[in-house]
């Protein structure tokens, strides 16, 4: 099956619950898309270390368009989606952040020699695991959109929907804000001011994928009807 075809059916398999409406967990044993889709949701994990592997064309348009086919206030799909593929990009950031990374050090000031070096050493070794990724991909929203009060809540929808339909397709992804600053992606990609970075996440084949970490019960987040005085 060639990666269209096959990015294709993983993508139908995702949205399956929509073309079966009728069809509910507690009515009926869930069809073979249902089971992928709850997989897929279940399977999600934040990774930091890639595989040299390469993400195909295919694949990479059929995340993207995931991630359009979010939901938005008043429709509005405030985002954009920068992707950046070039080795001499990924370097850049990977050199701002490393800048970034020793100037918060050095503002630290720590006297132990030691304990200096070792700081550089794990930061130059964070850095270096993470920009393993072949691509990374930029979620922003526009300032100027419809409802820009509402691009909060709208840009992580667009994110989610980019990570779920990464997972289906057999890659990881990570939700960074801080580790990769605004800051930084607007020096050295040239973002305009309009546009404002909601996070940057790296899309590759995992070197290994993280176990699952602990989950709190779903009935410590669940309130049925009202909340009850006390």
């Amino acid at each position: 099956m060639s990666d269209k075809n096959l990015a294709k059916t993983v993508f139908m398999a995702l949205f399956v619950l929509l073309a079966m409406p009728h069809v509910h967990a507690d009515e009926a044993a869930l069809s073979p898309g249902q089971q992928f889709f709850f997989e897929t949701v279940a399977g999600r994990r934040s990774v930091r270390s890639f595989k040299s592997d390469m993400v195909s064309d295919a694949h990479l348009l059929m995340i993207l368009d995931a991630a359009r086919m979010a939901a938005s206030s008043g429709n509005q799909q405030p985002w954009k989606f920068l992707v950046i593929r070039e080795q001499k990009k990924r370097d850049a950031l990977k050199q701002d952040c490393l800048e970034q990374g020793m100037a918060r050090i050095q503002a630290g000031a720590e006297p132990d020699a030691a304990r200096y070096q070792e700081k550089v050493k794990k930061l130059q070794q964070y850095y270096d695991t993470i920009f393993t990724a072949p691509l990374f991909v930029v979620i922003l929203v526009d300032r100027q959109s419809a409802y820009p009060d509402y691009n909060r809540f709208d840009g992580p929808m667009a994110a989610a929907n980019l990570f779920l339909a990464a997972r289906a397709l057999g890659y990881g992804t990570a939700f960074y804000t801080d580790t990769i600053s605004p800051e930084t992606t607007r020096r050295v990609l040239r973002v305009p001011e309009r546009y404002e970075q909601v996070c940057i996440t790296p899309i590759g084949v995992p070197g290994e994928w993280p176990k699952t970490p602990a989950k709190k019960e779903l009935s410590e987040f669940v309130v049925y009807e009202s909340f009850s005085e006390k």
